[in-house]
């Protein structure tokens, strides 16, 4: 069973930084497309960021020039850098790792969570 393992979140101030780790206990990591989500309270789950396995990324629009997602095949590990915090940015944050192998595996971390506020 692959499991992911979040950690690097907390509270900040506006305008702070925060990075965030998910290390996946994954056989062959580097062949996952992998992505992190965030839900907000009272929202739905919404895309963050993604990464696929040949390292093309993704953002959604309201992060776009302050979140930069990365990741190290050799730790097992995609990281989200971010910048310029601002309180709507406030969530749990949730990593997933995604490949297909015959069939499509989807696996979620535990959630991480991101408070901005003054």
């Amino acid at each position: 069973q692959v499991q992911l393992v979040e950690s690097g979140g907390g509270s900040v101030q506006p305008g702070g930084s925060l990075r965030l780790s998910c290390t996946v206990s994954a056989f062959i990591f580097s062949l996952y497309d992998m992505g992190w989500y965030r839900q907000a309270p009272g929202k739905q789950r919404e895309l963050v960021a993604t990464i696929n396995s040949a390292g093309g990324t993704n953002y959604t629009d309201s992060v776009k020039g302050r979140f930069t997602i990365s990741r190290e095949n050799a730790k097992n590990t995609v990281y989200l850098q971010m910048n310029s915090l601002k309180p709507e940015d406030t969530a749990v944050y949730y990593c997933n790792a995604r490949v297909v192998l015959g069939l499509l595996h989807d696996y979620w971390g535990q959630g991480t969570q991101v408070t901005v506020s003054s």
